[in-house]
């Protein structure tokens, strides 16, 4: 296919470019910043310059393509708005697919979405969601829960270098998954007619609390944290400061959505269904442990290497 993915230099983003690439698909992407794309290029996908609120950009990007994956959203820097980027932009680029006839369509959503719209990301899924739902589209929505690679800045480094790990007070079990395994589904699903105009979760294989994976980083890293949990209510304090002032809107949205992972309401679902319509392996999905594991061996083996480096220039300077 002719596929354009959109948010294709985000963490999930690029996995689906390479995933689809790797596929055999035409890939493009529409990124704000082309000089942050240049490993899409390597990769072999086509880059356009575009942005969800200039529907110009939109509308050239989409000519002549024949499937749209939208993982695009708001990053905490954006002078914009959840409600502006995810919606009105989302707006804008359904609006090009209806103009230039495109109705194959994959949606990244969010797990329990309708049970959180309190919180404007989830409202905005939500919403994006029934949107969908009513219209002529021939969408897949996958329903995400949290991914594996935002933990490494949260609990894996802060661990290894004897950091303090915040957590909530309220542990809340959550399936994380890897976005290269999200990137598969997300893939496989413009092979699938089954999937299409229909919802389906896609989480990791099991759920965890911060607990569980501050043990597996002490597990892999040798360390010991140091842990001090926040309370949701002072999260809720936090955001509502912050909210005044309109430089912090997307940090009170992100604060927002922290409370969803304070709750203690387990972010999680069965998975049989999903893997058996998109005719995917389960056994081939990344697991927590061997991600924590893995990242470990990789990060120790590089300190090695590192310290191996500076005892040799140490070596040099000695006059005998």
């Amino acid at each position: 296919m002719n596929l354009l993915v959109v948010g294709g230099t985000g963490t999930l983003g690029r996995q689906i470019a390479k995933k689809a690439i790797d596929a055999g698909h035409k890939v493009r992407c529409m990124v704000r910043n082309p000089r942050k794309a240049a490993f899409l290029q390597e990769w072999g996908c086509e880059i356009t310059r575009g942005d969800l609120l200039d529907m110009e950009g939109i509308e050239y990007a989409i000519d002549g393509i024949e499937a749209v994956i939208d993982a695009a959203t708001c990053r905490p820097d954006d002078s914009h708005s959840v409600y502006e980027i995810d919606w009105d932009g989302k707006l804008n680029l359904f609006r090009a697919c209806d103009q230039f006839g495109v109705k194959r369509l994959v949606f990244l959503s969010l797990l329990e979405a309708a049970s959180h719209r309190d919180v404007p990301l989830m409202d905005v899924k939500f919403c994006t969601e029934r949107f969908l739902e009513e219209s002529s589209f021939d969408y897949t929505i996958l329903q995400g829960a949290a991914f594996m690679q935002g933990l490494i800045g949260q609990f894996a480094i802060p661990v290894l270098d004897s950091q303090t790990v915040w957590v909530s007070g309220t542990p809340t079990k959550i399936a994380y998954m890897n976005t290269q395994d999200m990137a598969r589904f997300a893939v496989a699903s413009l092979e699938r007619p089954e999937t299409i105009r229909k919802s389906f979760p896609v989480v990791g294989p099991k759920a965890l609390d911060a607990d569980d994976l501050i043990k597996l980083c002490e597990k892999y890293s040798g360390k010991s944290a140091k842990v001090i949990r926040v309370s949701p209510f002072l999260i809720s304090v936090t955001q509502a400061v912050v909210s005044f002032f309109e430089a912090t809107l997307n940090v009170a949205d992100r604060l927002a959505f922290a409370e969803v992972t304070g709750r203690g309401i387990a972010l999680n679902a069965p998975m049989e269904e999903t893997y058996s319509l998109f005719g995917l392996d389960k056994s081939e999905t990344t697991s927590m442990e061997s991600y924590i594991s893995e990242y470990y061996q990789m990060i120790l083996k590089r300190l090695k290497e590192m310290e191996a480096d500076l005892d040799k220039d140490a070596k040099k300077k000695l006059p005998f």
